[in-house]
């Protein structure tokens, strides 16, 4: 680069200093003034020419390297550097990598000093997806339909399977730490349930026919006798949706909400024989029953249903307000299926569903919707209006249907009007309701009692004595605000007359809103009885003269029903 102490010595032309231009002499004026131009420019390109390599060669003397240690990947290597190298240069110096999770000890932005120590940590996660097992609870369920000290296994427990998703750290192929990422259940746990009996504080009677009821997800029977108690499904996971008894007693159709069911899948609808050896419960591939399904009289081993649509918006399901037919064999093969009425709207509120109820002769089907009720076709499944409603508006997430059954001659359907109350502008609000019968073929109405509130349930009784069927109902204790109040049960005649309370007595709590069912058919009208469920409990009532006798004490009943 040359030596920077070496002079720096000019030599400029000579000017002619002490000289006259004249006009005679400019051409060689120019000439010389544009050699002296030229020289002056060399020489000043000269200038800037050493100055460069002044500069030059003074970087070249004071740069200063420095020296460091590199620990990378289970070896130490030393590097020179210049001054004001940075950890990261220093490594990318010394020809490695760092992965996204590599750290170093100092930071890679430290500015290092000679003979700095730096140590790159290698960083690597792994992942690992461990099943472990959820145990199942026990739980013990007390009851008196068992004796005393008997234990009954209603349900089996299974562990469930929790899927566990592990980060593990590494730093230079040692394990630093150990986290959870996410935790899946693959399967619920499934609790064990044991029935133990306790001793019934009630004593037993002869009853006519099979009363089934269910009572902690279980269904039970009496067979003839308010003491002998049959278990008939012991899975624990009855709705109550559908608990319905076949005409001669034999079957009982019931769903079930299973465990672990896919998302769309409210529940599934089963049935059962009820004998002296009972077979396995049979699954009729039904799902998704909320509304109705019920034996078809006439028609051994053969059940009409209504579908609805699951969904995550309250109520939970938005309903088909179909109608469809199952029949199966004795050993439980489904061997018909067939549709009577398609998917539809279902009228006003219709997203709440329809219901139906069939005539004793098995020759009428009644339908009964929030906006009315009427007859089906049963050959092409039109749907014949008897009656518009008024549809009440609930201002919540559930609809009022008006509730439908037929006399034992089944030329007459009970059921409630809605009417206008006085002085509300909006007729869908009025607090009124009253209990009416429809008489057929001719259609006309006829007023019963008026301010039964809205689950008054009307249910005749299957026989007739000498004055004709009785008439069971529920009347409100405080009609005005039917939705909330408790209940009365009510009995009179056919036509309205001879109009009692007989349960519960006066004083006491009322009755939940409830399915009045009544004892089979006998001989002597005078022995008809009522049940109903008391707070949680089954109480047998005459309704003769309204005595009545609890037979269940675990308070846990929710259905029954009596054939």
């Amino acid at each position: 680069m040359g030596n920077p102490s070496l002079p720096i010595i000019l030599s400029l032309p000579d000017m002619g200093a002490g000289k006259t231009i004249q006009s005679g002499h400019v051409r060689g004026f120019n000439q010389r003034h544009k050699t002296w131009s030229e020289g002056l420019l060399g020489a000043f390109l000269g200038l800037i020419f050493l100055f460069g390599l002044n500069a030059c060669a003074a970087q070249s003397v004071g740069q200063v390297m420095i020296q460091v240690n590199v620990q990378a990947d289970g070896k130490t290597s030393k590097i020179t550097v210049p001054v004001g190298t940075t950890a990261q240069g220093a490594y990318i110096a010394a020809g490695l990598s760092l992965g996204s999770l590599d750290r170093s000890d100092p930071p890679l932005s430290t500015v290092l000093a000679d003979h700095a120590t730096l140590h790159l940590i290698r960083v690597h996660e792994e992942f690992e997806n461990v099943e472990e097992a959820i145990p199942f609870e026990h739980q013990v369920v007390h009851n008196e339909s068992l004796p005393q000290g008997q234990t009954l296994l209603i349900q089996p427990g299974t562990n469930g399977i929790q899927e566990t998703t592990y980060r593990h750290l590494y730093e230079d192929g040692i394990e630093v730490s150990k986290s959870v990422v996410k935790s899946v259940i693959i399967k619920e746990a499934t609790p064990e349930i044991v029935m133990v009996g306790v001793q019934a504080p009630f004593t037993a009677f002869a009853i006519p026919g099979r009363l089934v009821y269910l009572t902690g997800g279980n269904a039970w029977v009496m067979d003839g006798s308010t003491g002998n108690r049959i278990p008939v499904v012991t899975s624990g996971d009855l709705d109550g949706r559908v608990f319905s008894l076949s005409p001669d007693g034999a079957w009982l159709l019931y769903t079930r909400k299973i465990s672990g069911s896919p998302q769309d899948t409210i529940n599934t609808l089963w049935v059962s024989k009820i004998a002296d050896r009972p077979m396995p419960p049979i699954d009729l591939k039904v799902k998704n029953i909320v509304n109705y399904a019920g034996w078809v009289p006439g028609s051994p081993q053969t059940i009409a249903y209504s579908t609805v649509e699951a969904r995550n918006t309250a109520p939970g399901w938005q309903a088909n307000n179909d109608l469809q037919f199952l029949s199966f064999t004795a050993s439980g093969e489904i061997i018909r299926r067939k549709q009577l009425i398609a998917p539809n709207s279902g009228g006003v509120y219709g997203w709440w569903g329809t219901y139906f109820a069939w005539s004793q002769d098995g020759t009428k089907l009644a339908y009964s919707r929030p906006d009315g009720i009427g007859l089906v076709d049963l050959k092409t499944g039109d749907l014949q209006p008897l009656l518009n409603i008024t549809p009440y508006q609930t201002r919540a997430d559930w609809a009022w249907v008006p509730p439908i059954a037929w006399s034992p001659d089944s030329e007459f359907v009970y059921s409630i009007a809605h009417p206008p109350a006085p002085g509300i502008n909006d007729p869908e609000t009025s607090p009124l309701f009253d209990l009416i019968v429809l008489s057929l073929p001719k259609v006309s109405l006829i007023p019963l009692a008026v301010q039964t509130g809205m689950f008054a349930a009307p249910r005749p009784s299957p026989y007739q004595g000498s004055s004709g069927w009785q008439v069971a109902f529920l009347q409100a204790v405080f009609p005005d605000q039917s939705d909330s109040s408790r209940y009365r049960l009510m009995v009179m005649d056919r036509d309205g007359s001879n109009r009692r309370s007989i349960f519960p007595q006066e004083g006491l709590p009322g009755l939940d809103p409830q399915q009045i069912v009544w004892s089979p058919a006998e001989d002597d009208p005078n022995k008809a009885m009522i049940a109903v469920i008391y707070q949680g409990n089954i109480w047998l009532i005459s309704s003769k003269n309204g005595s009545a006798q609890q037979i269940t004490g675990d308070g846990l009943t929710s259905n029954i029903d009596w054939k």
